[in-house]
């Protein structure tokens, strides 16, 4: 699969794919690259890379696999999630244990898949955490309108409605 880092995006969906085993990766992006709606802008073999990718990239989803050598997926999604509360991390393990699921989800993970549920059940994934991010994001946004419209309002009752002229 060829990246394209600065390829026009359009309404595509930018992804980062994180995963240390050269084979799952190619799989992976294999089967993203069948859809249309996906933009794969780059690669990571660990967590620092990672870090360091998001920061340049701004990926909309991060596909992060746990188990990562230097810096585990855990740790490099509690501080993506610190810098850049807004990209989706969506987990990939082939570890069975719960705890590490658990880990990875209260590190801000959207969802954590098996790796061997990944070709089938990702697309989906992404796009449902997308679409909540989104959601999020349109709040606070109708939030900030709906605060600026309030603090104008109440500057204007406390102006008794007169304009900078009338002073």
């Amino acid at each position: 699969m060829v990246i394209h880092p600065s390829a026009p995006t359009g309404n595509a969906i930018r992804i980062l794919l994180v995963e240390d085993h050269p084979i799952v990766g190619e799989e992976i992006y294999e089967s993203l690259g069948t859809y249309p709606n996906i933009d794969l802008i780059g690669r990571a073999q660990d967590g620092q890379e990672a870090v360091l990718k998001v920061d340049a990239l701004q990926p909309a989803v991060v596909v992060m696999d746990i188990n990562l050598p230097i810096m585990d997926g855990i740790a490099a999604t509690r501080l993506i999630k610190r810098r850049h509360p807004h990209v989706v991390v969506i987990g990939l393990t082939a570890a069975r244990e719960e705890y590490l699921v658990y880990a990875m989800l209260k590190a801000g993970a959207h969802e954590v898949l098996a790796k061997e549920k990944a070709e089938a059940d990702l697309y989906t994934t992404i796009q449902r955490g997308v679409a909540a991010a989104n959601t999020i994001l349109i709040l606070k946004e109708d939030q900030n309108n709906s605060d600026t419209t309030t603090s104008s309002d109440k500057s204007s009752e406390l102006s008794g409605g007169r304009g900078a002229a009338n002073t």
